[in-house]
Formats: C-alpha cells, sequence, structure tokens
C-alpha cells in the first residue's frame, strides 16, 4: 500500500508498524478501502494488525499500536475482536432492540473496536492476576494461558474507547472515556478517531446512547440548549428513539422551549431569592458583544468562550511577560526579558514547529542577546507561556533526557485572544477577567438551581422540569454513513457493476416474518456477463455469511424480475431498479423450526409491557413487575424513583382497584 514502505522485506510483518493516531482511518492508512461493504473493509483492515496468539473461545483479536504524540510520549492499543455467533454469551443484541434495529436478523459475527491506553491495560492485568496476556498483547510473544483474556478486554470498564459492529455494517459506541475518565486523550479526539474507522469502513448506521456528562452536568442538555444538538451532534448524531415514550417532535420542542427562555423572566423570578444569577448574567453580557436576551443565548455564548480560553490563563491579562517577571526574583528589565522573549520565540519560528534542544535555542539566540544569564532565565520560565499567538511548549525528551522547546501557533484557537489583551479600560478589564474554572464554576451553578432545583419546580418553572425532563429522556442517538443505496446502478472496478440485492425467507410458502421488512440491501459486485444463476449464487454466499438464521438458504426465485437462469443479469436490470430474492432454507422441512424471535435482534418475547406513559415495549429503563398480571412497567412512572425503594411485592393500579372492588368472602 502508499503508506508501508516495503523496501528490502518481501514479506513485511505489517503488525509491526506504529501508526498515526491522527491519520489512522484515512483512505491507504493503513488499508485502501475500496470495499463495497463493511465486512470486505474490516477484512482489508486486520491484514494490518498483528494477530493475536491467544485465542478466547474460537475469537480472533487483532492489535494496532498508535502513537498520539511523540513529546511528550504517548501510545495507545486499538484492538479488534471478532465475535462469531458460537463464542457469544447472547446471541441477540440489546442495543440493538434499544434502538429500535430488534427486527434486523441475527448476525454471524460480531466486531469490537477497542481502544486501550497502554498503562491502563497493564495495571488493570496486574490487578486481575492475568500479567502475562496483556504483557504479552504489548510485546507479541505467546504464553498460551489466554483463554478468558479477550473476554476480560471486551468487557472492562476501562477502556478508553469500545465501538462494536455486526456483520450487517449496523454499529453501536458503548463507551467513551475521555479526560473526565481518567484517560489521557480529550473526548472530542476519540470521536473524531472513531468517525474515521466508520467512514472508512463504510458502516451503515451507529447508534449510541448518550450518558456523557461533565462534572455533573449532562452534556445532552448543556449542548442541546446551546446548539440545538447534542455534544455528539458535531459529528453527526440525530435523534435515535427516546425512552418513556418520547418522540423527535417532542424533543425539538422541548429544547425550542428551553433555548428560547427569556432571562428578564428568569431574573424576575429568581433575583430576589438568589443574588448570584443575576451577577452571572451581568458578567457574561459585559464579555458578549452582542446582546445575551435569551438562556440559549447564553449558553452558547459561555461554551464558544470556553473553548478560547487558555487552561491556566484569563481574560484581561495585559502583559504576557509579567507571568514570567513574577514566578522569581528578576534583576532584569521588563523591556530586557521581552526582547530575549521576542529573539527566542524567532529562533523558534525558524524551525518550523519542530522540536529542538535547548542548546540550539540558545545559541541561535546568543548572536542577538550576549547576555547568557538572561538566556538562561527567560528558557527557564518560558515553558508552556503564551506570547503573542504562539504557545511556547516545552518538554524532556525521554530518550536523550534533554529539554527540548517547540512552538505552537494558536491564533486559530484563540482568534480573539489579542483583542482581549487590547482593551483600554482597567476598569472593564478587572470586571471581565474570568477564567476556564470561573466560567465552568458558573455553568454547574446555573444548571443547579434553574434546571434540578425542587423549589423551582411549580408555576412558569414546571414546565422548565417537563423540558428538561424530554430532553434528558432523549439518549439514543444515531448517525448514518452509507444507509442508502444509490439510485442508480454505478461500476465497480474493472469494469464490474455493482448490484444492490436483498432476500426474502419464506418457509412453507409462507414469510417468516409478519412484519414484511427485508434485511438492507447488499452490493454484489458481478462482472457485466454474469448470469442470472451465477447472480443467485453469490446472493446466497453473501447473505449466508452474514447472517445465523440464513446459514443454508437457498435462492429460489427473484421476485421482482421475470427472467431464466441463462439470461445475462445485466441485460435485464433497468437503472435504479433493486433486487429482491426469494428463498428457503433447505433444512427447514427436517428440522424443527425455530421461533420467529430467534433469528432477531431482539430474541424472543417472554414478557408483556404496558406502561402509563404509552411504551409498549423495552427501551432500556428501569421497569418493575406486577405480582399478579406480570406485565412490566416503569419504576420511575410508578413512583419508585430509587433502586432501594423497590416493594418486596409490587401491585400494579389495575389490579390494586380489582382487589379492592373484590367483594369479600362472607
Amino acid at each position: 500500500m502508499s503508506n508501508l514502505d516495503l523496501t528490502g522485506c518481501k514479506k513485511r510483518k505489517r503488525g509491526d508498524k506504529v501508526f498515526k493516531f491522527k491519520n489512522f482511518g484515512e483512505n491507504g492508512y493503513p488499508a485502501e478501502f475500496v470495499g463495497s461493504s463493511f465486512r470486505e473493509n474490516v477484512k482489508a483492515l486486520v491484514e494490518f494488525g498483528h494477530l493475536e496468539s491467544n485465542l478466547c473461545w474460537g475469537m480472533l483479536c487483532w492489535s494496532f499500536q498508535l502513537e498520539v504524540h511523540r513529546h511528550p510520549p504517548l501510545h495507545v492499543l486499538l484492538f479488534v475482536v471478532e465475535e462469531p455467533i458460537d463464542a457469544s454469551v447472547n446471541r441477540h443484541c440489546k442495543q440493538c432492540h434499544f434502538v429500535g434495529w430488534g427486527k434486523h436478523m441475527v448476525c454471524n459475527k460480531k466486531y469490537h473496536f477497542l481502544l486501550v491506553s497502554k498503562e491502563s491495560i497493564v495495571v488493570e492485568a496486574c490487578t486481575k492476576s492475568k500479567c502475562n496476556f496483556h504483557y504479552n498483547i504489548i510485546n507479541g510473544t505467546d504464553s498460551g494461558n489466554g483463554m478468558s483474556s479477550i473476554n476480560d478486554l471486551v468487557d472492562s470498564q476501562g477502556n478508553v474507547m469500545h465501538g462494536v459492529f455486526h456483520s450487517n455494517g449496523f454499529g453501536h459506541l458503548l463507551c467513551v472515556n475521555g479526560v473526565e475518565k481518567g484517560s489521557d486523550l480529550p473526548g472530542f479526539l476519540i470521536l473524531e478517531f472513531w468517525d474515521r474507522l466508520c467512514t472508512a469502513l463504510r458502516a451503515r448506521k451507529v447508534s449510541l446512547n448518550d450518558i456523557s456528562q461533565k462534572r455533573g452536568m449532562e452534556l445532552r442538555l448543556i449542548h442541546g440548549i446551546a446548539y440545538k444538538e447534542p455534544w455528539f451532534g458535531r459529528w453527526g448524531y440525530k435523534f435515535g428513539r427516546g425512552t418513556f415514550c418520547v418522540t423527535h417532535q417532542m424533543y425539538n420542542k422541548a429544547i425550542e422551549a428551553l433555548q428560547s427562555l427569556p432571562l428578564c423572566l428568569l431574573i424576575h423570578h429568581l433575583g430576589p431569592s438568589n443574588h448570584e444569577i443575576p451577577l452571572i448574567f451581568s458578567r457574561y453580557q459585559t464579555l458578549s458583544e452582542q446582546s445575551l436576551v435569551t438562556l440559549g443565548d447564553l449558553f452558547h455564548f459561555m461554551l464558544e468562550l470556553k473553548s478560547h480560553l487558555p487552561k491556566e490563563n484569563s481574560l484581561g491579562l495585559s502583559n504576557n511577560n509579567q507571568g514570567i517577571l513574577l514566578e522569581t526574583t528578576c534583576r532584569w528589565s521588563p523591556k530586557r526579558v521581552e526582547m530575549a522573549t521576542k529573539v527566542i520565540v524567532e529562533a523558534l519560528k525558524r524551525v518550523k514547529s519542530r522540536w529542538i534542544s535547548r542548546q540550539e535555542v540558545r545559541d541561535a539566540a546568543r548572536a542577538y542577546v550576549g547576555d547568557t544569564g538572561l538566556l538562561d532565565f527567560v528558557l527557564k520560565s518560558l515553558g508552556n507561556h503564551i506570547v503573542g499567538n504562539y504557545l511556547v511548549r516545552r518538554s524532556l525528551n525521554p530518550v536523550t533526557k534533554v529539554l527540548e522547546y517547540c512552538l505552537e501557533d494558536i491564533s486559530n484557537v484563540l482568534p480573539n485572544y489579542q483583542e482581549s489583551l487590547a482593551m483600554s479600560n482597567s476598569k472593564l478589564k478587572a470586571n471581565c477577567k474570568v477564567t476556564r474554572f470561573q466560567l465552568m464554576k458558573d455553568m454547574f451553578y446555573l444548571n443547579k438551581y434553574i434546571f434540578k432545583d425542587p423549589k423551582f419546580s411549580t408555576g412558569i418553572f414546571s414546565a422548565i422540569q417537563v423540558a428538561v425532563r424530554i430532553v434528558l429522556d432523549s439518549k439514543y442517538f444515531i448517525k448514518e454513513y452509507f444507509g442508502e443505496i444509490p439510485s442508480k446502478i454505478d461500476l465497480g472496478l474493472e469494469g464490474k457493476v455493482n448490484l444492490y440485492c436483498t432476500i426474502l425467507k419464506r418457509k412453507n410458502k409462507e414469510m417468516v416474518m409478519n412484519n414484511p421488512s427485508l434485511p438492507p440491501y447488499e452490493c454484489i459486485t458481478m462482472r457485466k456477463n454474469a448470469t442470472i444463476d451465477e447472480l443467485k449464487l453469490e446472493v446466497e454466499k453473501i447473505f449466508k455469511e452474514i447472517y445465523w438464521s440464513l446459514r443454508s438458504f437457498v435462492v429460489e426465485k427473484i421476485s421482482n424480475l421475470n427472467a431464466k437462469g441463462n439470461d445475462l443479469a445485466i441485460g435485464l436490470v433497468e437503472v435504479g431498479q433493486k433486487l429482491v430474492f426469494e428463498g428457503k432454507n433447505k433444512d427447514d422441512d427436517d428440522e424443527v423450526e425455530e421461533e420467529e424471535e430467534e433469528v432477531c435482534e431482539s430474541g424472543p418475547r417472554k414478557y408483556v409491557v404496558e406502561c402509563i406513559c404509552g411504551a409498549k415495549d423495552d427501551d432500556g429503563e428501569r421497569m418493575i413487575c406486577c405480582d399478579i398480571c406480570e406485565i412490566w412497567q416503569h419504576t420511575r412512572c410508578v413512583g419508585i424513583p430509587n433502586s432501594d425503594q423497590v416493594p418486596h411485592i409490587f401491585l400494579c393500579t389495575r389490579c390494586e382497584q380489582e382487589i379492592i372492588h373484590f367483594p369479600s368472602l362472607p
């Protein structure tokens, strides 16, 4: 491939390569993702991974070493675990059921994508007394005792990221653990990595359960008010399914109601009893160049301001060199310190963002500043300081053990920083001095007293509580990558043609499914001179490879095409036509028939859900079963907010009323 150096090595061991984290998943890095389906692209990807020799109940596992950055060194490991249905503890998928894909047929394989830091995997392995396996994964050796270690890796709660795909291209992002959870990677870098993977592999649709928080604040609420979409909306995730019967329309109305809430109304009702909220409003109105009229305006401005604030500095800092002068007793004047700082920055500009040693920087600056003591003082104090539009970064090289410097352009990250430094009104500067810590503290205060305080759940504020509840009950979001098939027949590689086909499974001349929904269309690549019989065989092969219940499927006819077996397929298929192949499993008449629900991801339905909120299906929320009628309802809907308050015997309202009206015996 274009990004691999195969010079002097006919059979290069691809798994030994260290890949760049920020480029992994781009086309050609590591694989040329030219397949028309997910299953083809994932096979191309794992060819470049290191195949782990420790198998777990028939599972295959490949690992990739990814370099996040070199100074300071940070590497993470990507594991791809292939889970066949024979090795699964439960062949059905709860995530598919909760998000609304429960009618999909069970797939033959799942692919787990796990992002793990080297340090965390070693610590977790030692905690579980299984150091050998995890040490071997990192070092590429075999100890032969890893029969349960891949399961431990998949089930671990400390993974930086865990996503899973079914072999038909539908997937779920199960967890993202950013800096808040102790990871070295921020959440947005993890999502960018995941999004590149999904795009490269040609995933169809991907779901997630958004329970992300920031210092106890639900991000789907905060970002929904600020941007009309959740935090994951930055990567194209949209409302998929609400719990407690929340619909997409209800979600949009709730977001609009919270966004348009006037600040003057909040001040009028909250100001007399809470003096802090008006002060917070005025603080950010002073900083903003535009009027902040609604709650949506305020939260949008606060989040935008947070992204522009340095982590340790604040708006209103008038002299960048003051921090250097205050660090210790300084015998040089501010003018000489400023001159030496500019010389050092200009020397770093000439090396164009490369890391160079302290001695190289010092030697380059000596041509303009003869006072070596001054240079040593500035170099010692300048690390990780902002100078103009640049951040001077300093790090200890782990190999040479010497200090290195690098210049990072932050003009795009802090576009308004210089304007904030140039404010001439000193009184305004003092009022507008806001640190990132102060901003997060203010946002936490607003979240607590506007959205959570029970004292304001009456009158006009009861509507706020209802809207907040609706937004928080909208947890399942979906992104569609390649869900829709092309509207025309397109040419494949080497003059081949891509056809889009699905199947209709029948049993004893009746459809298996009561719901006439078909499996997603699959792209079938055929030669231009392929016959109908060859097309049927290829369809059988592809769908047997994907779905568990089609392992003995035989195509009998094409329901929407009248053709003979030796006819050319291309001459009969119209542009834009989608083909449906009818057939059945050849062993349906010989073996015990499987229940309809067994072949679906939702699994067999052996319980009844009928909640007062209107829910007729399990949506992943906590439920309780009536001990008489055995109907399940949400614990929240029946007035049981906490798990420790669940009664030993529970009766639903209907059964309770029937018992009350039941005539007493004489």
